[in-house]
């Protein structure tokens, strides 16, 4: 994964392919690739989400 993505690149990106899945713009022959990088943005936000939230809760736990 691109070092310097950010988490709403990623999102956008994701949002970007599962659209053009929907209106029928991906071919059989790019729909393996599209599913893959699909993949990958995935699992690049849910790790991000599950470290913000770690960090979040690190910060809330120091206050209290």
């Amino acid at each position: 994964m691109d070092e310097k993505i950010t988490y709403e690149k990623a999102a956008n990106e994701l949002d970007e392919i599962l659209k053009a899945i929907k209106n029928d713009e991906v071919t059989v022959d790019d729909l393996a690739e599209k599913v893959e990088r699909a993949s990958q943005l995935i699992v690049y936000c849910k790790e991000k989400l599950t470290n913000t939230e770690r960090k979040v809760e690190e910060i809330i736990d120091k206050l209290g």
